[in-house]
This record gives structure tokens, sequence and C-alpha cells, in this order.
């Protein structure tokens, strides 16, 4: 019956496969970069380019009747969300121009605030100890993006001292200088410009720490600040030759939160597009790198190859309105995920504990089973419901907040009503209502998990970006591919779902199919979760591997040593190497974090690298939201297996004698999250992440096997070696 069921829920599955692919059309800010014709590319001989940075502005800012200068800019521009994270989790006024500069993730640390001092040389003007300014891998990064023009023997002129940052070779010198637009003689003189307009920022950057300060302006006080940045903006715009590609960025955060800020990029049928990039793969957003490769570029130069950005591309066909209407939505979706994730995973903890608890009173007493199973089933269907709910336009409504929770609370009740409905549907169909399914519910739930994360893989992740379990723009520590959570849950919904049809091929005397069936699914997941440009994950693959082989080993009849575990492991680390190491063998622009990785193995600037992943992943070993749900769901699994009947009723071992392959399932995505833990920076949150999907789901199916409805599978296989 089970595998009947689970014939049903392939169709579920192939649904939820194909629907965030329709979600990408409907849902504008959502989508990923795609194989779309572009509108727009960078012309193959030099050409003039100027960097307007207006830090601070973000797409709010941005209308008609306040900024009438930029959005007659907007008008003629591709238009794009911008993330300025660059090394801390604020991006100071002088941190977005000196990543402009370095082309990787820069920041001047404790030092952000005054603007720095510059030196008058003839026309030009020098920033005295310049070698002070630091960048997250190496020093010597800082000045890339003068040091490459002068090289080729073009000039630089900056207007304001953020400018200079930006165009500063090493040694902290500009060709061509001035402190404010109307002091500027001649526009047209150097192939790369960048002007400084701090109007937005001017109250913050004289505060010694950005965190010091109010989030906000008042009204009167922002409203000034806008009119006198637009103004200054136009005064820019009206000098530039007509022919000079322009692009104005929000290059920086103002006040104590971060937000997507704006990006707008003029050339030859730029106009009425969306702004993205191969960087980010979304049609929307780009990084700060991007805008350093596509100054280069336009200027008719190479690309060093620190540099880790990508050239700007004009996507989908969109007018100012819309645009801009999209990208206010996209800057609410990442501000309310970043205000709801800390509560969300409190929350999320505090209700697994307390289910361990009363489940540890109940099933003692053998008192409300049902209501256990219910809520065993409710919590597991919690992860992938927090993906679902992006299918919807929960950021359009009025308290997007609100919409979200109630929007995953809908979809985790509708899940579980389903896992029920299902197996019962395929039990009338048979002739049999009323037959109990072991494996059924918990089938349902890892199954609707695994095809929503493969599909979101698939189709570019487009449930993942924006996700209380996923990553925001806004917080830029990923753009694309799998995260280290959806990695715990995927990895653990695969190897659960295929235990759960492999212990029915066994019982029909199909082992070898059976642990193909392990291999094959788990193999396709892991290449997905580790290739670059789906999933990008480096981690996720060394986990994966020993994950699936325990699986498979334990299906085949075989025992697991810890010898063979620690081969496992070192497989997965061969694996992923080669993987990145293909991705190195790309052109710098493609290549994505995997190649670059085997890039500064080989130029030996690895290891700040690692040390920094280390230091995050022991530092989530101490998290208030993670530690209690691996503590709790730990002890419990461990004394319900050396306690079975003070523990748990009992119901782990008849769940395992009725169902052995379930046991396998569970041992290797235990594996999987064992290991990614180890060797992730978000360290306990894989963990964690994987105990609360896998362990609900298998004491759901053991209680579900004391029930007296629940049929007796035949034949009996016997006991999985340890």
């Amino acid at each position: 019956m089970v595998r009947r069921a689970l014939g049903a829920l392939a169709v579920i599955m192939l649904g939820l496969i194909m629907a965030p692919a329709a979600a990408r059309a409907d849902v504008p800010g959502r989508a990923a970069l795609t194989d779309t014709p572009r509108r727009a590319t960078l012309a193959d001989a030099p050409g003039r380019v100027a960097l307007i940075g207006v830090p601070g502005l973000h797409w709010h800012d941005v209308n008609a009747t306040d900024t009438p200068n930029l959005w007659r800019l907007a008008g003629q521009s591709a238009l794009g969300s911008l993330s300025v994270r660059t090394v801390g989790r604020i991006t100071c006024p002088y941190d977005g121009w000196l990543t402009i500069s370095a082309g990787v993730r820069a920041a001047v640390g404790s030092r952000c605030g005054p603007p720095p001092a510059l030196e008058q040389e003839g026309t030009g003007a020098v920033i005295p100890d310049f070698d002070w300014l630091w960048t997250v891998r190496d020093v010597k990064y800082a000045g890339t993006l003068g040091a490459t023009a002068h090289a080729a023997g073009q000039c630089t002129s900056a207007v304001g001292p953020g400018a200079a940052l930006a165009l500063a070779d090493r040694a902290g010198r500009v060709d061509r200088y001035a402190p404010t637009p109307d002091k500027v003689t001649d526009w047209s003189g150097c192939g790369l410009l960048a002007v400084d307009v701090d109007d937005l920022i001017r109250p913050y950057i004289d505060a010694e720490r950005l965190s010091e300060v109010p989030e906000k302006l008042s009204p009167g006080q922002r409203k000034d600040a806008l009119r006198a940045a637009d103004a200054k903006a136009g005064t820019v715009l009206g000098h530039l030759p007509p022919d000079t590609t322009v692009l104005l960025a929000g290059l920086a955060d103002h006040g104590s939160e971060p937000h997507l800020r704006v990006a707008m990029w003029r050339a030859a049928g730029t106009g009425g597009h969306l702004l993205g990039g191969k960087s980010t793969h979304r049609d929307d957003m780009v990084i700060l790198p991007d805008l350093t490769v596509t100054m280069l570029k336009t200027a008719g130069l190479a690309v060093p190859a620190t540099i880790i950005g990508a050239p700007l591309a004009a996507t989908h066909p969109a007018t100012a309105d819309e645009g801009a209407t999209a990208l206010r939505h996209a800057d609410i979706a990442g501000q309310t995920i970043r205000e709801v994730g800390g509560l969300f995973f409190t929350t999320l903890a505090a209700l697994q504990v307390l289910f361990y608890l009363v489940a540890f009173i109940l099933l003692r007493r053998r008192h409300a089973l049902g209501a256990v199973r219910i809520a065993a089933l409710s919590l597991a269907s919690l992860p992938v419901s927090t993906y679902v709910v992006n299918l919807t336009p929960w950021d359009r409504a009025a308290v997007p907040m609100l919409a979200l929770v109630a929007g995953i609370v809908a979809c985790a009740t509708t899940l579980t009503v389903l896992s029920f409905a299902v197996p019962a549907l395929w039990s009338r169909l048979r002739g049999r209502p009323g037959e109990g399914s072991v494996l059924g519910p918990p089938s349902v739930v890892a199954g609707v998990t695994a095809a929503v994360l493969l599909g979101d893989l698939l189709t570019g992740t487009p449930l993942q970006l924006n996700s209380v379990m996923g990553y925001t723009g806004v917080v830029g520590a990923r753009y694309y591919g799998l995260g280290n959570i959806p990695f715990a849950l995927l990895a653990t919904a695969v190897l659960l779902v295929t235990t759960a049809v492999a212990d029915g091929l066994v019982r029909a005397g199909r082992r070898r199919v059976a642990v193909a069936l392990v291999a094959g699914l788990g193999g396709f997941a892991m290449i997905l979760d580790g290739w670059p440009g789906v999933g990008s994950d480096f981690g996720g693959v060394i986990a994966f591997v020993p994950g699936i082989a325990v699986t498979a080993l334990l299906v085949a009849g075989k025992r697991v040593s810890i010898l063979k575990l620690g081969a496992f492991c070192v497989a997965g680390g061969i694996l992923v190497m080669g993987i990145a190491y293909l991705d190195h063998l790309r052109p710098p622009a493609s290549q994505t974090h995997l190649g670059r990785f085997v890039g500064q193995i080989f130029d030996g600037t690895f290891l700040p690298v690692i040390l920094r992943k280390l230091g995050a992943m022991l530092s989530t070993l101490l998290s208030p939201n993670l530690m209690p749900i691996v503590i709790a769901a730990f002890a419990f699994l461990i004394f319900a297996l050396f306690r079975p009947g003070a523990a748990s009723a009992g119901v782990l071992p008849v769940v395992f004698e009725r169902a052995p392959m379930l046991r396998a399932g569970l041992i290797g995505s235990l594996v999987s999250g064992v290991v990614g833990m180890l060797v992730n920076d978000s360290g306990a949150a894989v963990l964690s992440m994987s105990l609360a999907l896998a362990v609900p789901l298998v004491l759901s199916a053991g209680i579900q096997a004391l029930a007296p409805s629940s049929p007796e599978p035949s034949p009996v296989l016997s006991p999985l070696p340890t």
C-alpha cells in the first residue's frame, strides 16, 4: 500500500517541482537569471563611464515628485536592487566605495566615520596612508580599480572623498579631483569618473560608529536631503557628455539596519528593463563588485582575476513604474524576513523542546497518541512551508509580516492534512478503507519537502530567496543555490523518502533495486546540491556523500565501520574539490565561490576563509535558537533507543521492526547532519534542522505502528546490522 500511496505522491511532487517556475513568472523580484536574450550588453570598444554614488538611497526614496532627476534617469536605465553587504552587518558610507575600489568585499573597519582627508596635488589628489585600508582577504586589493586604469594608461577623475576612495590606485592617487561637482571644470577628460553624492548620509558619517546614530532622519530632514541629493545628481547628469555610460548606486547603508539599495545602468538599449547579473543569478539584483567589473569593461580595460563581480545585464522588460514597485517590494520582503527570522527560530526551538517534553510524558502513559502524532507531522511540515509560502505574494499584503506568518501556518496545516488524506485515499481505492499505513503520512511530508527543494534548485531557487529558512539579499550571505539549512532538510527528506520506498522493495525481494534507488536519487540530489550555478554548496557535498553511502550500505544489509565512515567523508571532500576545480577552469566572471576557492588555494589565500568559517561554525554551538533543538532531539532519540519502554512506549523499536529500512534513513540523515555541522559555517543549524525533520517523522510512524488498525507487514524483515 505504501508504494502505491507514494505513487500518488509522485504526482504531487511533480506539480510542486513545476510550481516554482510558474511562481517565478508571476511574482516580480523573485526570478533567477535565465537564458532570456539580453537587450543590452557591454560594448567592445572603450567608452566613458561615470559612477554616481548616492550612499543610503533606496527605492522608497525615488519618485517623480521628490526626486525628478533620479526618476528621469530611472526611465532611461535598467533598474535593480543593489546588495551592499560588505564585511560587517552594516555597510558604512565608505565601505561601499572601498569595495568598488577592491572588487571584493571590503571595509575600513573601526575607522568608518568621517571621510578621508585628501591632499591636493596639482589637478589630482592623494589619500595619505591609503595602505591602512583593509579588505576581507588581503590589503593588496585596495586600489585595484585605479591601478588597473593607470596600468592601461587611462586617467581617473573623482568628485568627493568617497569617489576618491573608489578610483585611487595602490598609492592612493587619483589624476583629477574636485571636492564638489561645482568645482569640476572638465567632465570629459577621463574615461573613468566617480562622483560622491553624500547628502543622505552626511548626518551619519560624522558619528564614530554608524550603529550609534538613529535609523531615520525626521521626515522633513530626509526630504530635504533627498532634494539636495537629487539636485546634485541632476547637475552631474547635465554636464556629462551624451555618450557616457552612467551607473547610479546607493552604495551604503544609513542608520542601524541594512537595506537593498538603488542600482541604475544607463547605456544603449538598457532603458525599460530590470538589472541583474551572473554574480547573483537574479534578474533584479546585483552586488557592489559588479559595478567595478562593468566600469572596467565599459572603459575597455581587462578585469583582474581577483575581482569577484560579473558584468551587469539588462534582463526582463519593465517600465520605470513596474520596476521601481517590484524593487520596493523586494526590499520589504528582505526587511520582513530579517525582522521575523529570529522570532521564527526562537518559536521553532520552543515548540520542538515542548513537543519532546509533552511526547515523553504522554507516550509513557499511552495517552493521546493521536494528538502526539498530529503534532509531530505538523512540526515536520513547518520547514517546507517556509518555502511554499513564497508561491504567494505575501510581501504585497498590507501587513507583510502577518501575511507571511499566516501563510506558513496555513501551508503547514494543509500539508499535515494531506499527509493523512493521501494514504487514506489510496486505501479506499484499493478497497481497504480504514487500513492504516505506517510509512504513508511521514513519507508524504518527506516527499513534498524533497520535491519542493529539488524543484526550487531546478528553477533557479526562487523559493529560498526571502525565506525565513533561506537567505535574503539584505543579509547578503548568499544570493542563489542551496543554503545550509535547506541542504539539511533536502538530505534528510531524500534519505527518508527513499528508504520508505526501499522498505517495500526489500520486502518484495528486490534489495538491489532498493539500494540503487537510495544511491540514485540521493546522488541526483547531491549533484544538484554541489553543481556550480545550481546548488553551489561546498560543504553539502562533503556531508551528503557519507549520508547516502551509510544509508545504502544499511539497506544492502552491510555493516558500517568507523573506517568506512571516514573514507566516505574523504570521498565527499574529493568529489566537491573535483567539482570546484571544473568550476575554476571557467572564465573568472563565470566562476562561483567554489571555483574561486580553488584559486585561493593556488595563490595561498585560502586559510583566512577556512578560519572565518570555522569561527562561524563554533559560534553556532552557543546559539539559543539552535542548540536546544539539537539537545532535546538527541536526548529524546538516545533515551528512546536505550530505554524504549520508559521513553517512548516502545514506538521506535516497533517501527524499526515493522519498517527496518526507515532506521537506515534516520541513521543516514543523522550522519549527514553531524558531518554537515562540522564542515559548514552554519554549524549547529544544519544538525538542528536535520533533527527537526527526521525525529518527528520517525516518531509519527512509530505511533502509527502501535495502532490496532495498522496491518502486520509480510514478511517481517530481520533487523538491520548496526
